[in-house]
């Protein structure tokens, strides 16, 4: 039977897909129903900051999409890429050591028990420890502030990549199906590996490595204390130390623009390499 929007889930990826091309129009519509709720969100802030809301959330002191809005302009017509470009090569170096570290230790990990046995226990205590925790010993152990940046924002990385490799590959090896059909054509263990471990555990590295993106943003602001002078992180926590408010939201909603982006192209970037999953991607646009 073909598959249409008629015979499966109205929910799902692929119904969607087939929706959107019966109708292109669907498409425009959802991006109109996005930018509204990006409308309402700013509208909602602007009227709770003008009136004044107090109840159980203060919102008399907090700065109003206005002002922001005229902190932005103003941090745009003054210097701005020295800050985001120190932010981003912060970000996107520790992203680089995090990822790959965090790929190669959880494909041991869960490949090996020995490996297991001797990393995992003392990465799972580290891993609770919060990033602004490491401050003080990013001082001590690294020769500048720029390795201390680095390394805070590779911690945040670091993490949600290893446990999701190591996830995923666990989970791959305990299909016995799939680990059967493989030695009864002949595969030796490195087939094994490279022809159902390492595709079965993709989409959970693909998972881990955009979680990864969005922490190594999170950790930035408390990287960036250690900076000193520039960055995106360092400008909000300067504004918050001199109590000026407006380019601490301008400063959040920044970074959350910058790691939603960063995330996005993680997400591409890596549903490339899995083209069986295309299909999917392409229903939930």
């Amino acid at each position: 039977m073909a598959v249409t929007a008629s015979n499966i889930g109205k929910g799902s990826p692929y119904a969607r897909s087939a929706q959107v091309k019966a109708n292109p129009f669907l498409l425009a519509n959802r991006s109109i129903r996005r930018l509204l709720a990006l409308a309402l969100f700013f509208g909602i802030w602007q009227l709770l900051c003008a009136t004044g809301f107090d109840l159980f959330i203060n919102f008399q002191l907090v700065p109003a999409p206005t002002e922001v809005a005229k902190a932005t302009l103003e941090f745009f017509t003054a210097d701005p890429w020295v800050h985001i470009k120190s932010s981003l090569m912060r970000v996107l170096l520790g992203y680089a050591i995090a990822s790959s570290l965090g790929i190669v230790l959880g494909v041991l990990i869960g490949w090996f028990e020995a490996f297991e046995d001797l990393l995992l226990p003392p990465l799972e205590l580290l891993r609770p420890i919060p990033a602004v925790a490491w401050i003080p010993l990013a001082i001590l152990m690294f020769p500048n502030a720029e390795s201390g940046m680095v390394y805070i924002t590779s911690i945040g990385a670091f993490f949600p990549v290893l446990i999701s490799t190591v996830r995923g590959v666990e989970s791959t090896l305990s299909d016995t199906v799939l680990i059967r059909v493989g030695q009864c054509l002949g595969a030796r263990p490195w087939h094994i590996f490279k022809h159902i471990v390492v595709p079965g555990s993709m989409p959970s590295i693909a998972s881990g490595l955009t979680i990864g993106m969005g922490n190594a943003w999170f950790c930035l602001v408390t990287a960036e204390i250690l900076a000193g002078r520039y960055g995106v992180g360092y400008i909000t926590w300067e504004s918050y130390v001199t109590s000026n408010y407006p380019p601490i939201v301008m400063g959040m909603l920044l970074i959350g623009l910058m790691g939603a982006a960063s995330s996005w192209i993680v997400s591409r970037a890596t549903g490339a390499l899995m083209p069986w999953r295309v299909i999917r991607k392409q229903g939930s646009a």
